[in-house]
């Protein structure tokens, strides 16, 4: 049986250079230049995107100035609270610490009812010390004081 011949055609626009014409040698392939050029123009871009960020980010803070604002003292309120009771739930953990707490309380409780919630006298002075603080952080004169 004869094997079929088959000849070798090469096209004119396709011709992909002989890189290993002697066999046991080996040619390192050069990076095209056209990538290093790409490269280039992604650097600059990157770079121009960098030297204008500052200004697009205090543009964008003075224009959402308030909402930025309110957004961080939400997160911020949230957050703290968090760690709050995350602290009154490892305190209450202690032994001791819980009751002796609850002892203060009950103790405060019991000073402010006769401080200021027994007498007729007592009571006005109480009025008008809630009054005067409420104007104070309000702002504005009680008409009532």
């Amino acid at each position: 049986m004869q094997e079929p011949e088959f000849t070798e055609t090469k096209s004119q626009e396709a011709t992909v250079p002989d890189i290993n014409n002697q066999t046991g040698t080996i040619t390192k392939l050069q990076p095209p230049v056209q990538s290093q050029e790409q490269w280039q123009q992604y650097g600059e871009q990157i770079s121009g995107f960098l030297a204008t960020l500052p200004e697009y980010l205090g543009s964008f803070f003075n224009q959402y100035k308030q909402p930025l604002v309110s957004v961080g003292l939400i997160v911020a309120a949230i957050v703290s609270v968090k760690v709050l009771l995350a602290v009154l739930d490892s305190l209450n953990d202690v032994p001791l610490v819980a009751p002796t707490f609850e002892l203060i309380g009950i103790g405060y409780s019991a000073w402010f009812v006769y401080r200021y919630l027994l007498k007729a006298s007592t009571r006005k002075e109480l009025t008008s010390e809630i009054t005067t603080l409420k104007s104070q952080v309000v702002g504005k004169n009680n008409p009532e004081a």
